[in-house]
């Protein structure tokens, strides 16, 4: 299931994925700069090179510092019910739900 496909908290922040919020693309990436990270992404993914994924990630704002400045913090890898989400999560439907698992 493509990222598009699976719940997206209203903020933009997160998305859900097996179940947890896994952060988003920082949407004030330029298109280049989102692209070019996204090539380094799947290239080192593809070459199991766990670092070269992880800078990568950062480079998105996938990980490392986050891409907000409201001094929210990062709720990467929390079940969303566990949450200051878990409203938005609980208003879903059964199927909304399921496309994060």
């Amino acid at each position: 299931m493509s990222r598009k496909d699976r719940p997206h908290t209203s903020d933009g922040r997160y998305l859900v994925s097996r179940g947890v919020l896994k952060r988003c693309t920082n949407p004030s990436l330029g298109d280049s700069e989102r692209r070019k990270a996204v090539k380094a992404l799947m290239q080192a993914r593809m070459a199991k090179e766990r670092a070269a994924v992880v800078a990568a990630k950062v480079a998105l704002g996938e990980a490392g510092p986050v891409w907000w400045d409201d001094s929210a913090p990062d709720y990467s890898g929390q079940v969303p019910g566990a949450t200051p989400y878990a409203a938005w999560w609980s208003s879903l439907t059964d199927d909304e739900r399921s496309a994060g698992d």
